[in-house]
Order: C-alpha cells, then sequence, then structure tokens
C-alpha cells in the first residue's frame, strides 16, 4: 500500500479513482500499465494535486479498470465536475451569480475607488460599502470588482441579498445560490444555513475569490456568507453601518459633491449640453439630492430627448407632488427620480410595471410577466425592453428573467394601489398555486408523462426556477383565507417532495396544508397532510418524537372516518418513527399493520414502501431470511413492474431497497455482499439527487467494508459521509461516521 503524506487532500475523482483501483487490487505500476497513463500522473491525480483528468485520460482509466453501465458513468461525470472545478475555468461559474457589467459612465466616485483600492491592497477580507438608498452602492463596487478581477483569478461571485424587500432574502437562500454556482447539485445541498455556510468555506479555503454582497439587510444576513483568508475579498454594500461586522474596513459612501453630480449628468447628456445651461444643470443635480441614480435616471431622460432644455426637466422636478416618499431620511428626492421614468414609458409599460408589483418572489421570467399583463409575449417583451431601458426594472443573469431595484419595486406597488383594480393583486396567485399544483401532480408513481403544463422534466425546472414564487404564492394564500387552493397544493406536493427534503421549506407548506385542510373541515387531507408533516419534522427538522404525535392524529382521524389509505400510511410512517426513538416492540406492530393494510394500495402508491418498512421490523426482530425475503420481493416486482412508473421514481426504490438489503446482508456478517449493495444505492442517490439517502449508503458501506477488513475503502466511505452531513437532520448520521471513524483510528 503507498503511503500518503498527512498533509495531502485528495481531489474528489482522486478519492474514486483510488477506491476503484484498490477494489481491482491493482497496484499504480499496473494501472498505469493497462492504461497507457504514467505512474506519477496517476499519482498526482490520486493524492489530489490534479483535480481531475482530462475526457480523453479519464476514458482510458474507465476501459482499464473494467468500469461499465452506472459505474463508467459516475466515474465519468465526477471526473468532468472536477474540471469544472478547475480555477482556470472559473469562467464557466453558474450565470446565477455571476459579477453585474460595470457602467461605463461611472463618474464623480474617482476618490472612494482609490479608497477602496488602499483598503484592499491592505490583504483580502471584508470591505463593506455603507450609505443611504441611490447614493450609488452598488454602481461603485460593481466597477470596483471589474477593475479588480485579473487579480482574483478563481473567479469573482455576486448575489442581491434585496435587503430593503419587505423579506430579505435569507441567508440560507443567498447561499444555496452560491453552492448551485460552485457545482454543488441541488440534491446535495445542505438543509441548514450553518451547514451551507461550512460547505462554501470549505469549497472556497483555497481559492482566491472576490465575493459581492449587494444590498444586504444587516450583519446576520451577511456574516454565514463571508469568505474568509487573505487572499479572498468580500464586497458588501448596504445602507446600514453594519458596525457589528467583525473584522470589517469600511466605506462610508455619501451623496455626490455638485461637482460630482454635474459631471455625471455632463457625461451622460454632454458637456455642451451643461456648459449651455450651468445653473439648471446645478439646480437638476440638487433636486435630484446628488444620488447617482436620479442623476441617471434625469440625465437618460435628457439623453433621449435633445430638444428639451435641461430647465424644462429641472422645473418639472421642482413640483414635490411628483416625489417618491422618502423610506428614511435622505430618501425624498428619489420620488421624482422614480415617477419621471414612469411615466415616460408606454401606457403597456405603465400598466406591466405596476402589475408586476403583485409578483410575490424576487425575480420572475417572460411567463409570469405576461400572467400578470394579459398581453401577447411578443408585446410583454417588448414592454420588459422599455422598462429595463428606463431603468424601472434590471435583468438578472439568468436569461429572460427580470426583477426590480428594491425601491422601485415599492414605487409599482404604490402605482397599484392607485390605478389598479385590487383584484387584480390575485391573478399570479391563482396562476401559481396552480400550477404548482398540476407540476407537482407529474411526480406521483403513476403520472402520465406530460400534464396540462408540459413534461416532467420541464415542470421541474419550473418548479425550482419559480420555487420562491410559488413558495412565497402558497403563504401568501395561506393569510389570504384561500384554505381550499393551499391544500389541494400542499397535497399535490408529496411525492415532488421525497429526494428533495432539503430545497423547500416543507415542514412550513405541508403544516399551512393541514391547517387549511382543517379550517374546511375535510378530514381526509387533514389526514393526508398530517402524514406529510410528519414525515418532514422527522426528515427534515429531526424532530422523531414530534412526528409520532403528528402521525397518531393523522392515525386517529383515519380510523374515526374510515379512511383506509391513510391509516395504512399512519401506520408505515409510524413504524419508522418509533423505530427511531427506540420504541421497537410498537413500531414493529405498526410496521405489520401497515404491511398487512397495504394489500389494498397499489405496489408504487403505498405498497413498497409499507413491504420495506416491515422488513426493516423483521431485521430489526433477527428475522433475516424473512426480512432478505421481503426485500427482495419489493426489488423484483419493482423491475417487473418498472413500465408502470417514471424512472425517477423506479431509481428511488431501488436506492432505498438495495440499501435495505446491503442492512440484512450485515446483519448476518455477511460484509463485503452488504458493501457491494450500499455501494450500488450511494451511486443511485447521487445520480438521482436524493437528499440524504447517499449519506446514509455511505455510512453503512464504510462500516461493512471495516467489518470486512477493508480500512481504507471504509476511511474513504465514512470520511464523505462527514462531508455529507450538513443538514440539522443529519447530525445522528454525522455522529454515527465519527463513531466509525474514530473505531479505524484505534
Amino acid at each position: 500500500m503507498e503511503p500518503v503524506e498527512a498533509s495531502e487532500k485528495r481531489s474528489v475523482f482522486g478519492k474514486l479513482l483510488l477506491e476503484h483501483r484498490r477494489a481491482a487490487g491493482w497496484t499504480q505500476e499496473r494501472l498505469a500499465e493497462a492504461s497507457g497513463i504514467s505512474v506519477r500522473a496517476l499519482r498526482e491525480l490520486e493524492r489530489g494535486r490534479a483535480r481531475a483528468a482530462q475526457q480523453r485520460s479519464a476514458e482510458v482509466l474507465a476501459d482499464a479498470l473494467g468500469l461499465t453501465g452506472g459505474e463508467r458513468e459516475f466515474f465519468l461525470t465526477v471526473a468532468k465536475q472536477g474540471r469544472r472545478r478547475n480555477p482556470a475555468l472559473a469562467a464557466q461559474v453558474a450565470a446565477t451569480c455571476a459579477l453585474p457589467a460595470p457602467l461605463a459612465d461611472l463618474s464623480g466616485r474617482e476618490s472612494e475607488l482609490e479608497q477602496l483600492s488602499a483598503k484592499v491592497a491592505e490583504g483580502g477580507g471584508v470591505v463593506a460599502i455603507v450609505g443611504q438608498a441611490g447614493v450609488g452602492k452598488t454602481a461603485l463596487a460593481v466597477t470596483a470588482a471589474d477593475r479588480w478581477r485579473p487579480d482574483f483569478p478563481d473567479g469573482g461571485y455576486a448575489v442581491d441579498l434585496r435587503g430593503m424587500d419587505d423579506e430579505p432574502l435569507s441567508a440560507g437562500t443567498a447561499l444555496d445560490r452560491l453552492l448551485r454556482a460552485l457545482d454543488v447539485a441541488p440534491g446535495q445541498v445542505p438543509a441548514s444555513e450553518s451547514e451551507r455556510s461550512a460547505l462554501l468555506r470549505m469549497l472556497l479555503e483555497d481559492r482566491k475569490v472576490l465575493l459581492l454582497l449587494d444590498n444586504a439587510a444587516d450583519e446576520a444576513q451577511v456574516r454565514p456568507l463571508l469568505v474568509a483568508g487573505p487572499d479572498s475579498l468580500t464586497l458588501i454594500t448596504c445602507r446600514r453601518t453594519l458596525a457589528g461586522l467583525e473584522g470589517a474596513r469600511w466605506l462610508a459612501l455619501e451623496p455626490l459633491s455638485d461637482r460630482g453630480a454635474t459631471g455625471l449628468l455632463a457625461r451622460i447628456i454632454g458637456e455642451d449640453r451643461v456648459r449651455a445651461e450651468p445653473a439648471a444643470a446645478r439646480e437638476l443635480v440638487e433636486l435630484c439630492g446628488y444620488l447617482p441614480l436620479a442623476v441617471r435616471i434625469a440625465g437618460n431622460r435628457l439623453a433621449t430627448r435633445p430638444q428639451w432644455s435641461v430647465a424644462h426637466l429641472a422645473d418639472r422636478l421642482r413640483d414635490e407632488s411628483t416625489r417618491l416618499r422618502a423610506l428614511a431620511a435622505g430618501d425624498l428626492q428619489l420620488r421624482s427620480a422614480f415617477d419621471l421614468s414612469y411615466r415616460a414609458v408606454s401606457a403597456g409599460a405603465r400598466r406591466l410595471f405596476r402589475r408586476l408589483a403583485t409578483v410575490p418572489g424576487a425575480d420572475f421570467g417572460l411567463e409570469l410577466a405576461g400572467v400578470v399583463s394579459g398581453a401577447a409575449p411578443a408585446d410583454v417583451r417588448e414592454h420588459l425592453d422599455e422598462l429595463v431601458d428606463a431603468s424601472l426594472l434590471q435583468t438578472t443573469a439568468e436569461p429572460e428573467r427580470h426583477q426590480f431595484h428594491d425601491l422601485i419595486r415599492l414605487f409599482a406597488e404604490e402605482r397599484f394601489e392607485a390605478e389598479e383594480d385590487p383584484a387584480a393583486r390575485d391573478i399570479v396567485l391563482a396562476h401559481l398555486l396552480d400550477k404548482a399544483a398540476g407540476a407537482a401532480e407529474l411526480f406521483y408513481p403513476k403520472a402520465p408523462e406530460t400534464g396540462r403544463f408540459g413534461s416532467r422534466d420541464e415542470l421541474a425546472r419550473w418548479l425550482d426556477v419559480e420555487g420562491e414564487n410559488w413558495v412565497a404564492a402558497h403563504r401568501l394564500a395561506a393569510r389570504k383565507g384561500w384554505h381550499r387552493e393551499v391544500s389541494a397544493l400542499a397535497v399535490a406536493l408529496h411525492w415532488y417532495s421525497d429526494g428533495r427534503s432539503a430545497q423547500k421549506p416543507w415542514l412550513e407548506i405541508f403544516s399551512l396544508g393541514a391547517a387549511a385542510a382543517s379550517t374546511l373541515g375535510n378530514a381526509g387531507d387533514e389526514a393526508k397532510l398530517l402524514n406529510f408533516v410528519g414525515w418532514a419534522g422527522s426528515v427534515c427538522a429531526g424532530d422523531d418524537k414530534g412526528a409520532v404525535l403528528t402521525h397518531r392524529r393523522a392515525l386517529d382521524i383515519a380510523v374515526r372516518i374510515g379512511d383506509r389509505v391513510e391509516e395504512t400510511w399512519a401506520s408505515i410512517y409510524l413504524g419508522q418513527v418509533l423505530r427511531l426513538i427506540g420504541e421497537n416492540d410498537e413500531a414493529f406492530e405498526f410496521a405489520k399493520r401497515g404491511y398487512e393494510l397495504a394489500d389494498e394500495l397499489p405496489f408504487w402508491d403505498g405498497q413498497t414502501t409499507a413491504r420495506n418498512m416491515y422488513g426493516r421490523a423483521l431485521l430489526n426482530a433477527g428475522r433475516h431470511t424473512e426480512a432478505l425475503a421481503v426485500h427482495r420481493a419489493v426489488l423484483s416486482d419493482a423491475e417487473r413492474l418498472a413500465s408502470d412508473t417514471y424512472p425517477g421514481f423506479h431509481q428511488l426504490l431501488k436506492t432505498l431497497t438495495l440499501r435495505a438489503i446491503g442492512d440484512v446482508l450485515g446483519g448476518l456478517a455477511e460484509w463485503r455482499e452488504a458493501a457491494g449493495h450500499y455501494r450500488t444505492s450511494r451511486w443511485l442517490a447521487w445520480e438521482g439527487g436524493f437528499d440524504g439517502l447517499e449519506v446514509i449508503s455511505a455510512i453503512r458501506e464504510g462500516r461493512a467494508w471495516r467489518e470486512a477488513g477493508a480500512f481504507e475503502e471504509a476511511r474513504e466511505c465514512l470520511t464523505l459521509a462527514v462531508d455529507l452531513c450538513t443538514a440539522p437532520s443529519f447530525n445522528a448520521w454525522r455522529e454515527q461516521a465519527s463513531a466509525e471513524l474514530a473505531l479505524l483510528r484505534k
């Protein structure tokens, strides 16, 4: 066995290559001979000094190792991901967190740019640009980031934290976006904020990156996002001083000077026009409060209307009734700038602008813009472009998606209240709730490939992209008393939530649905949704005792109304959660009850879960042969009936059942065979992005290898498990993996 230096950190691909080589029982020399790749190159790959092999080299290694099917695909995929994480390819980072393009005509901020450069020269860390709304914090930060981009070869990232929203972007959501930009698969993004933060720091600890956190709300929102280390820089913009942010350096950005504001105006409309009307120019920038945003909007208005005089525009701005009311001291002048831009666009664009204020999430695409406006797609695109040109909307890094600046969204809300029928506010809510329910229904085991709104793949992407909007719509509908819609959406999301436990606030979603069903007096849906609440409480929140109480409530209701389906599901769930809290005898009785009742359910709609749960109960009772027969029968039936469901659901069942078979084999001390089943389950979980399942299989595979005496294989699996244990509900699994690793050190 080759010695490994203690300080070395293997890449993911390096670990996988080493795992396959050792599983084959080969030395590096033998693999080099079989593949034609030098021993030195293999050593560099395995030790992590090279992140991953190039495509052709990875294919040659796969051929030499005899990898086929899923194993080969997994091997090549990991190699590809390793190459994407190479710093030399940082430009390929996901566009959702790309640095915005700088303004071409930034003016009056030369001194501040020099001050920022001096602070950065002191060595990385955190620099906060603070000041009032509209003062130009973002413009300055983006310009500075663009100037320093070559100094951060490992990438530049940006997140708008939307600190002025009623509900600012949570740190957890911002971390989710950053982790996805760093190629973390959606199913592997941890559920908790602290674990996401730890994962971000781990991924960036050896990289030299620039992170722009724009429009921060407060210190608590920012702290989990900070990229530490002297070689990286976190640049923050915020209206607040962020005085409680430890280790930060600040630049307090004030409004432009008279000269700076006039200079900015001149760059937009031309020096000649400013020289022709110097007094009017000075009055205009004063009416704009010397705030760059207001000056820029006013200047753009003049630039597109060369027949207007500067005095004419200044005269129009004197009317205070056209100005945006201040949200905080110093912001009174913004109303005039926003209102001027609003009145300059067409009637159709104004209507779209007002109605976009009803979109509940942070951003939106052409679809939701069309829903709120009722216009044809071509007209919607034209109006969106017009609003962007007028600085009333911003484009996002994702094509064809837009968002409001935080203050302009408030202005749009005011225009909606003043000019629209309040009933129009419900149009987008109804659409989001209806489409989310229709999309989620495609994930039921026997749902057709195409539903009312498109294919399963299309709607999976829609549920992801519009997740912030439909979750917000569900929450808002609950506050409005739309009990029927709230309950219906929660019911529809049952199977979609499987394998996605870390991606949405499921406990809240299902709890709102259960409360709505109760209010409606719909006992059947209440029992169903209480079972979902119990699942979310156990799987997502780690509250197994609370889950037991919730499932008992569901069972009581189901028995009272004679709902055999929900009685079955409550029994299945109770068989699981009672076992988790150590109530094994009662858990067995419920698992057996669910198994017997499940004969009335279709195979894919509950029978699979009930049978596997009963197999686990038999294992706990020491009845290994019976347990193995139950699980193998499930696997056999799943293959026989695979055409009755869609591939993703079939893959999920195989993941769970193979792991269960591994458990029984482990109970029989057939450790190497058990490890093989766990490994296949782990790979299926990784491929499917099934939340948490990869962790469990990795722990159990590691334990099986340890029992089999294959200590290096055990160490690799258990280290992976620790690294993946990020969600709060994974705490017990993290402890298990750590305990197993500790046994290896003895």
